[in-house]
């Protein structure tokens, strides 16, 4: 991109910025088209951004073949990052985890390939800085595929007959800690995070404390609303701010910067204005126009659709309505593939997420 807002990317670390999750019922209509399937929702996601928080994992164990449907439907330069289940962090309190951890490696993540980003572990804001219980949970992260495979067979009986520990080829698996009580804000914590090679969460909200620290081989950058937690957009000094900090960060790292503020349609929108302003958008910036077109086509097929002679704008016919609308959308340039996560939902403020 160029112009008075552009800022020229660094060359030497990636950036990707994505928004955290893809399925919340108020972005139908705002950054999806109205009449786009609830199951195509992640490949039109992936088709804007080059990253995206996995969610439904923070909620409870996926399964194998869930992974393995999301790694298919994003495109091959595509990275998740996989929030790691609430169990291990909320409910378990980091103590007795290790048959947790083995299981959440079990579970699917592998199927990823090489389109598994960084893990991230989230602490609820009740949770203080205590370095004798942190240090064994650090150590126990893996950081290949390999140590994850490892790690992934000590699983227990509950996952027997639905794991998955194919590494299909040795990579490094990296993680982040986002914290949210003002006791981690101590050298020691970061020391403790760098000495494990984890990068520490630089989270932007009112409410938690913010660590620009860099700690890993990676920077990991969460954005939960400039204002109002998770409900606040980034105004475009806000955005400038981020894309500057991000273009530093990349002149030695990779950089992954996620939009949580998703509770007023704020985190696509953002999203894409801070790819435009580090010049990574890919096509972004025609969105509403796309969104309208796609829009438009649907409703002239459905409108136009009689039983037993649907037809598309290309004169294309299909044997039912369903199909005539998949055809619409892959002409109004909509990506159509199957990408269920099982039952979804926006459980945006449960649990201290």
């Amino acid at each position: 991109m160029t112009g008075p807002t552009a800022i020229a990317m660094a060359k030497t670390g990636e950036i990707r910025v994505g928004i955290s999750g893809w399925t919340y019922k108020p972005w139908r209509g705002m950054f999806y088209p109205a009449a786009l399937r609830q199951k195509d929702e992640l490949a039109f996601a992936a088709g804007k951004f080059r990253t995206i928080e996995i969610n439904g994992t923070f909620y409870g164990l996926q399964r194998p073949e869930s992974f393995a449907r999301w790694r298919d439907d994003t495109p091959e330069d595509f990275v998740f990052s996989v929030k790691a289940p609430r169990f291990i962090t909320h409910i378990r309190g980091l103590r007795d985890v290790e048959a947790p951890i083995a299981n959440f490696m079990a579970s699917g993540l592998l199927a990823l390939g090489p389109k598994l980003g960084p893990v991230l572990w989230q602490f609820p804001p009740r949770m203080t800085f205590n370095a004798a219980l942190f240090e064994p949970f650090l150590a126990l992260l893996p950081h290949d595929t390999t140590a994850a495979a490892a790690l992934a067979q000590k699983h227990d009986a509950r996952m027997d007959g639905r794991d998955f520990i194919e590494i299909g080829g040795a990579r490094k698996v990296q993680h982040a800690v986002e914290i949210r009580h003002e006791s981690f804000a101590v050298p020691e914590f970061t020391r403790l995070a760098r000495r494990y090679g984890v990068a520490v969460v630089c989270a932007d909200s009112l409410e938690w404390p913010r660590i620009l620290e860099v700690t890993a081989d990676f920077v990991y950058c969460r954005l939960h609303g400039s204002g109002e937690l998770y409900a606040s957009g980034y105004d475009a000094k806000a955005l400038n701010f981020w894309a500057r900090h991000a273009q530093r960060w990349a002149d030695s790292h990779d950089v992954f910067v996620y939009f949580d503020n998703d509770m007023k349609v704020k985190a696509p929108e953002n999203a894409l204005a801070l790819a435009r302003r580090l010049g990574i958008s890919r096509g972004g910036e025609k969105m509403a126009k796309e969104s309208k077109a796609q829009e438009r086509t649907i409703e002239r097929v459905m409108h136009e659709a009689k039983e037993g002679e649907l037809k598309t704008g290309s004169g294309k016919k299909a044997k039912s309505r369903k199909q005539a609308v998949a055809i619409a959308l892959r002409e109004a340039g909509a990506s159509n593939q199957d990408t269920p996560p099982k039952n979804q939902r926006n459980l945006r403020q449960q649990q201290g997420e």
